[in-house]
């Protein structure tokens, strides 16, 4: 699971490297939800696998765990949910909506343009 997703993040990298003609990337910084069913152990180790032989061989990723933010649909508050995903902690209602904590996609890559 998290190979494929390693292979799919390196594969959308080298898209927008090679658009930009950049020499290298130093880094690729991640934004991961602790709610995306991400193991981000896993997905390190399939990262280094998913760059060898090619430009990221040598690019750091940086990984950001988004921690999950809720809007309330009853009466809009925003609330960190806890462990059980319990009701908004204003009103009472089980109606919430992941504002964020459910993402995985590429923030930055950090690059040195050709000359």
């Amino acid at each position: 699971h998290e190979l494929s997703i390693a292979l799919s993040i390196v594969d959308l990298a080298a898209k927008h490297a090679e658009s930009a003609s950049v020499n290298s990337v130093s880094q690729i910084e991640l934004d991961i939800g602790t709610l995306s069913g991400i193991e981000y152990a896993s997905l390190e180790f399939a990262l280094n696998v998913a760059v060898k032989g090619s430009m990221f061989e040598h690019t750091h990723f940086k990984i950001n765990r988004i921690e999950p933010l809720c809007e309330c649909c009853a009466c809009e508050h925003l609330y960190s949910p806890g462990k059980d995903f319990g009701a908004c902690p204003k009103c009472g209602k089980q109606e919430p909506e992941f504002i964020r904590g459910k993402e995985l996609q590429i923030k930055s890559l950090l690059v040195e343009q050709k000359e």
